[in-house]
């Protein structure tokens, strides 16, 4: 699957539907840009149902970085995902508190997406745009952009380091 120098990020929402598909498939998309083949990325629902497709305003917004997330299936969270990971990125302390309980040792790895790089479970969520218009979808992958690129030095020195480890 992967060599043990590729850094794993993993993203987690509720349903897997709308969020984290949105924003692995934005870190992919920059991480291929900057470290090609250096870095994996997946994403993770608390509540999720297996194998569903990233709502479809969820595949509109991410149009918007040229993604096509047509390829999403849905995927509920686990003590072997979180194990893989590297960096394990939450949308809300509700999420952040499932990770702990299923992974006790993750706490070093496991930050709110708007706190890195601090991880205290406490801070603002990303709000999920399930149901609503494809304006909020587009709000919230802009949201969701604009952290990712925020923390994007930070999680290329961490890839850098793993790689030189």
């Amino acid at each position: 699957m992967t060599d043990n120098n590729t850094y794993n990020i993993l993203f987690v929402c509720t349903g897997n539907t709308c969020r984290s598909p949105m924003a692995e498939y934005a870190m992919q998309s920059l991480l291929d840009k900057e470290r090609p083949g250096k870095a994996r990325v997946q994403s993770c629902g608390t509540g999720a149902a297996e194998g569903y497709p990233a709502t479809q305003y969820g595949q509109e917004a991410g149009k918007m970085w040229d993604l096509d997330m047509s390829g999403h299936a849905s995927q509920l969270i686990s003590p072997e995902l979180i194990d893989w990971a590297d960096l394990v990125f939450c949308m809300s302390y509700e999420h952040h508190r499932e990770v702990l309980r299923l992974s006790s040792g993750a706490a070093d790895k496991t930050y709110l997406l708007k706190k890195f790089p601090d991880n205290a479970p406490v801070g603002e969520s990303v709000e999920d745009p399930i149901g609503q218009a494809l304006q909020r979808y587009n709000e919230t992958f802009l949201e969701i952009g604009e952290y990712l690129g925020r923390h994007l030095p930070e999680i290329l020195r961490r890839v850098d380091e793993k790689q030189h480890a």
